[in-house]
C-alpha cells in the first residue's frame, strides 16, 4: 500500500533547518524527510487491536513541524523511524482481533492517538494514566509497540496518511451517522481546544463574565479554541487577533466577539480594548501594563509567545495551545513581573466538565452531534495522496492559499 512516511536523516534535517523558511519547496523536494512509499501494512500487535481503512486525515501543525525541522527536538528520543503521519483520522474499521468488544467491522471511527499505558498492555499503568491524563503517559517507549506519543509517530502502528493503520480498541470513538466525515476527521484537533480550554476554565480558575479573553492567532487550533469556548458556554468575551482575512471571517462564524488584525498596530489596539497602558523601551517590544485575563497563544512562534506574555494582566494566565517552537527571543521578565500562571495544554484525557468526568473524544463527539459546534467550514482544502506535495505547500502557506484544514480523502 501507499504511505506518506517520515526518515530518519540527519543531513536532510540540517538542510531544512538552515534553509527550510527561505525556501519551502525543500520539505517535499529529493531532500525530504517526507516520502512516498509502498509499504507492508501495519500487523495486529495483539488480539486487542484493530485494523481501520482511513477515509480522511488531516494534516496538522506538528505534522507541518515535523516535515519543515522546525519543531524542537524533545520528541525525537520518543519516536520510532520510519513512522506513517497522520493522527487526524476517521475511516472504517476492516479487521479486529479475536479479544475486540468495543468496535466491529463496518463501523466508522475516530482514533483517539495517544499511546499510553492501556494501549501498551502495560500493568499497573503509570500515575498519570491512572487519572485519565493519558497524554502524560511516561512509558511512551515501552510495551507492545515501538516508541512513540501518539499514533502517526509509531513505526508499528502506521497512520492515516495511508490505507491502512493498525489502533487498540481503546483507542477507537464510534462516529454518529449524522456526523459528516468532514465533522468527524476534526474531532482529534477539536478535543485538544476543548482540552486547553477545559484546564484554562478549571475549578481552580473559574473565568467571569466580566472577564476579556485573547485568541492569539487563528490558525486551525485557534479558531478550534473559539468554538470549544462557545462550546462549553464559557461566559466571557472573546477577542480573536487573526492574520488573514479568511482568518478573520471564520473566526466571527465561529463566535469570537471581536476580531483584530495582527501586525502593525497590534499592540496599541489591544491596549485599546482592555485599558492596558503601553510603554516603549529603548530597545525591544513594549513594555505592557494590564491587559487580559486570559490569553491562549495558538500560534507557538517565539515571537507569539512573548506577545501572549506581554498582552496577559498582571496575576492572569496565559495558555499555550500551539505546538511550540524552539524559542530564542521570549523575555522571562514579563513573567515574573506580572506573576503570570503560564500553562501548557497538550492532547486530551479524561476531563472535568460540570459534575461529569468525560474523556475528550466523547465530549467533542457530543458537542459536535448537539450542533453547540460547527467545525466543518474548516476544512478548506482536500487532496489525494499522491498529490501530498501540493497538500503539504497548501498547509504550510495559509496566506496565499486561504487554507485552514488541508486533509488527504482517501475515500
Amino acid at each position: 500500500m501507499l504511505a506518506l512516511q517520515c526518515v530518519k536523516s540527519i543531513p536532510a534535517w540540517l538542510l531544512l533547518k538552515a534553509l527550510g523558511q527561505r525556501f519551502p519547496s525543500l520539505a517535499t523536494g529529493p531532500w525530504a524527510l517526507l516520502r512516498l512509499r509502498d509499504v507492508e501494512p501495519p500487523r495486529l500487535p495483539n488480539a486487542h487491536w484493530v485494523r481501520v481503512r482511513p477515509l480522511l486525515s488531516g494534516v496538522c501543525g506538528s505534522d507541518l513541524a515535523s516535515i519543515a525541522a522546525e519543531g524542537s527536538p524533545f520528541f525525537a528520543p520518543l519516536t520510532s523511524f520510519p513512522f506513517t503521519f497522520g493522527h487526524e483520522v476517521v475511516g472504517i474499521v476492516e479487521e479486529v482481533g479475536p479479544e475486540v468488544r468495543a468496535v466491529a467491522v463496518g463501523d466508522r471511527v475516530v482514533v483517539e492517538p495517544a499511546l499510553h499505558c492501556g494501549v501498551r498492555g502495560l500493568e499497573p499503568a503509570c500515575t498519570a494514566c491512572q487519572a485519565g491524563q493519558y497524554g502524560n503517559c511516561v512509558n511512551v517507549t515501552k510495551g507492545d509497540v515501538s516508541a512513540g506519543v501518539q499514533t502517526g509517530y509509531c513505526r508499528d502502528t502506521g497512520g492515516g496518511w495511508s490505507g491502512s493503520l493498525v489502533a487498540h480498541e481503546v483507542q477507537l470513538h464510534q462516529v454518529p451517522d449524522a456526523l459528516a466525515d468532514d465533522a468527524a476527521v476534526m474531532v482529534e484537533p477539536f478535543s485538544c481546544a476543548l482540552h486547553g480550554v477545559l484546564r484554562a476554565l478549571g475549578t481552580q480558575y473559574s473565568v467571569l463574565s466580566t472577564q476579556t479573553i485573547l485568541i492569539l492567532g487563528c490558525g486551525t487550533m485557534g479558531l478550534l479554541t473559539i468554538a470549544a469556548l462557545r462550546a462549553v458556554e464559557a461566559p466571557c468575551r472573546i477577542v480573536a487577533l487573526a492574520k488573514h482575512p479568511h482568518q478573520q471571517e471564520l473566526a466571527k462564524q465561529l463566535g469570537a466577539h471581536e476580531i483584530l488584525t495582527a501586525g502593525r498596530g497590534q499592540y496599541e489596539a489591544l491596549c485599546q480594548r482592555t485599558g492596558a497602558t503601553m510603554h516603549q523601551p529603548e530597545i525591544g517590544q513594549p513594555t505592557v501594563l494590564g491587559g487580559f485575563d486570559l490569553v491562549f497563544d495558538c500560534v507557538g512562534s517565539a515571537r507569539s509567545l512573548d506577545d501572549a506574555l506581554r498582552f496577559t494582566r498582571a496575576r492572569g494566565r496565559t495558555v499555550l495551545v500551539g505546538m511550540p517552537a524552539i524559542p530564542k527571543t521570549v523575555d522571562w521578565t514579563t513573567i515574573w513581573f506580572k506573576e503570570l500562571n503560564v500553562m501548557g495544554v497538550y492532547a486530551y484525557g479524561v476531563e472535568a466538565f460540570g459534575e461529569e468526568r468525560v474523556k475528550t473524544f466523547e465530549l467533542a463527539l457530543r458537542f459536535l452531534r448537539q450542533g453547540r459546534a460547527d467545525v466543518r467550514p474548516l476544512v478548506t482544502h482536500r487532496f489525494p495522496l499522491t498529490d501530498y506535495k501540493r497538500a503539504i505547500q497548501t498547509a504550510l502557506a495559509t496566506g496565499p492559499h486561504r487554507s485552514v484544514k488541508t486533509i488527504f480523502d482517501l475515500r
